[in-house]
């Protein structure tokens, strides 16, 4: 079944209003016969600014993090419907740095993965082993818990992107061969097909996350189960440009 590939930069922590703006003036001319959709997830104070910039260009702006609660006393937080009212169209949840400084869980990927679908947001779920879990043969077990407990209560996959991000392969330079990162995705879209169906599983588009850029995303895109990248320090640059147009 034909997915349309998907390459989502994570820009963490970092540009300003004025960096932001110029890398996307910069990316446009690259990337306006690209393929493939694409997104940027923007820290939350620029997201104005930056829906602003892509206007008209093909990139569509995310967000980093999602509050599960509609509204309330969550001091620092935002909603979904915040997001949504400042166009914004994907979120990255679950992140595993979220997870390894904010104290995320499977608990709160999960409600925040409903918040987001309930109000019309894509979400973009990361899950990942670490090296220990990776080292102690314990990579499926992980997943298929992050899959089991996060996805909890979605009734349509489809509606959502999965982001593979080994933990260890995250920052540090290192990444999965293409054969090691197409077998762990391929059991991904299999736990999928039991949690939900054959068809659905299918259908969702499963993400590359672990250090992907521009020496190394033909060979990662080519495989028959991995559908993107959620690309981090890669998203910084103009390199970006040479990710999203991996098939040129």
């Amino acid at each position: 079944m034909s997915r349309k590939p998907f390459i989502a930069g994570n820009w963490k922590m970092n540009m300003t209003v004025a960096t932001g703006t110029k890398l996307i003036a910069d990316l446009k001319p690259l990337i306006k016969e690209a393929k493939c959709d694409v997104a940027l997830c923007v820290p939350a104070i620029l997201i104005p600014a930056m829906v602003k910039a892509a206007k008209g260009s093909k990139i569509k702006i995310g967000a980093q993090n999602v509050h599960f609660a509609d509204h309330g006393a969550y001091t620092g937080e935002i909603s979904a419907e915040m997001l949504k009212d400042y166009g914004v169209k994907y979120v990255v949840i679950g992140h595993s740095e979220r997870r390894q400084y904010f104290g995320e869980n499977n608990d709160t990927v999960n409600q925040r993965t409903l918040a987001a679908l309930k109000n019309e947001l894509t979400p973009i779920v990361c899950i990942g082993e670490t090296l220990t879990e990776r080292d102690a043969g314990d990579t499926e077990n992980v997943l298929a818990r992050q899959l089991e407990l996060g996805l909890h209560g979605v009734e349509d996959v489809k509606q959502l992107v999965i982001a593979y991000e080994p933990v260890w392969a995250i920052g540090t330079g290192k990444t999965a061969t293409d054969a090691q990162a197409q077998e762990t995705v391929k059991f991904i879209r299999k736990k999928l097909s039991k949690m939900f169906s054959v068809k659905d599983a299918n259908r969702v588009r499963i993400l590359y996350g672990g250090s992907m850029n521009a020496g190394n995303c033909k060979g990662l895109m080519a495989q028959p189960d991995i559908d993107g990248g959620l690309i981090g320090g890669a998203s910084l640059k103009t390199d970006f440009a040479t990710i999203v147009n991996f098939d040129k």
